[in-house]
């Protein structure tokens, strides 16, 4: 769906740009559109309400913010807010207490690789009070720790492979009759002697050859079963390769259901339906790895229309070219971004030192 386009509103100066700050900060507070009088006597300015009617009267033409019908109060546009993200987001830091409390819970899963984006998710929603996503650094490509082979049936046995970084797929192979438990040890044994710490082009080559001499292999059931694991795993394996996401966590979904733009249930539950289809996770990971630091998409500046009613606050984490992943936060547009902003730097910086970890 094509993106909507808005108009480009013009530059502030310095005095317009302090009381659109201020409009924010106050309508993120209360939710209620902001009017001139309670903008002075809340935060003390020293200019009056007529002049802050002027500027607020001139921010509204620009296109920063809007006017409800219903309210004499403004309440800040997308527009509005990007110009807001924009002028605060450099050098925003988290809160040296929360850098401590954060890094403490992740030291306690430093070497869980597979715990990490979990945890993430949840201590984004835990210290924004938004909900956190998180998807686990990916590599690009597959490399293959070990495999297992177990009896499942007659006839059937699982196929079960550990991927370098902790995922775990398995599939069901047809081995035939002759095919007993020590038959699959055997072929176990002799497929992680072939393929284990491979990547998936190195696996390919591996099959290839295998192939290329079944026809002077004995065809024993322990040939067989090599043969058709090897085939299988190679497919598993580029299947993981195929895909940009490989799972995507949310918690703290009642943060955002309490929020007042979702009293209509029907809205979360569309935003979350989008967050389970993996080709936007895929192009949303691309989007996000392709700049450095943290991004934010604001409402209509979202790709899709059910997104439209939030804000994404996001960065990738890791090591590009080895294993990338993504981090952050979704909530209304009237969030609060600075605290936003600097904790999802804080968490994917902390995630990035993890990754590095990993694979040194």
């Amino acid at each position: 769906m094509a993106r909507r386009k808005d108009r480009d509103p013009g530059p502030l100066d310095t005095r317009a740009l302090a009381i659109l700050q201020t409009i924010i900060e106050e309508y993120v507070v209360t939710a209620t559109p902001v009017g001139s009088h309670a903008l002075v006597e809340r935060h003390g300015l020293d200019i009056s309400s007529a002049t802050v009617r002027n500027i607020m009267a001139e921010l509204e033409r620009a296109g920063y913010l809007s006017h409800p019908h219903t309210s004499a109060g403004r309440t800040p546009t997308d527009a509005g807010y990007r110009m807001y993200v924009t002028s605060v987001a450099d050098g925003l830091t988290l809160a040296p207490v929360e850098q401590l409390m954060i890094r403490h819970q992740f030291g306690q899963v430093e070497f869980t690789s597979e715990q990490w984006f979990r945890l993430a998710a949840a201590t984004l929603a835990k210290v924004t009070r938004e909900a956190g996503l998180a998807t686990p650094a990916k590599p690009a490509t597959a490399r293959l720790r070990r495999l297992d082979l177990v009896q499942a049936g007659d006839r059937i046995a699982a196929l079960v492979l550990v991927l370098a970084e902790g995922q775990v797929k398995q599939c069901l192979l047809q081995v035939g009759e002759s095919s007993s438990q020590e038959v699959l040890d055997t072929a176990a044994r002799r497929l992680n002697e072939l393929l284990a710490g491979r990547t998936t082009r190195q696996v390919e080559r591996t099959v290839s050859t295998m192939e290329a001499r079944a026809d002077e292999a004995a065809d024993g059931a322990t040939e067989r079963v090599v043969r058709m694991g090897a085939a299988r795993a190679l497919l598993v394996m580029r299947e993981f390769d195929a895909a940009a996401v490989e799972d995507m966590v949310s918690e703290g979904l009642l943060n955002v259901l309490a929020a007042p733009e979702f009293a209509e249930s029907e809205k979360v539950r569309r935003v979350f339906g989008v967050l389970q289809d993996r080709e936007y996770l895929g192009r949303l990971v691309r989007r996000v790895a392709g700049h450095a630091g943290v991004q934010v998409f604001i409402g209509s500046e979202n790709e899709v229309e059910e997104m439209r009613d939030v804000s994404l606050v996001v960065s990738s984490y890791g090591r590009p070219g080895r294993a990338v992943g993504l981090v952050g936060v979704l909530g209304p547009t009237r969030m609060p971004y600075p605290h936003a902003i600097g904790t999802v730097r804080y968490v994917s910086g902390l995630l990035s030192e993890l990754v590095d970890h990993f694979y040194v």
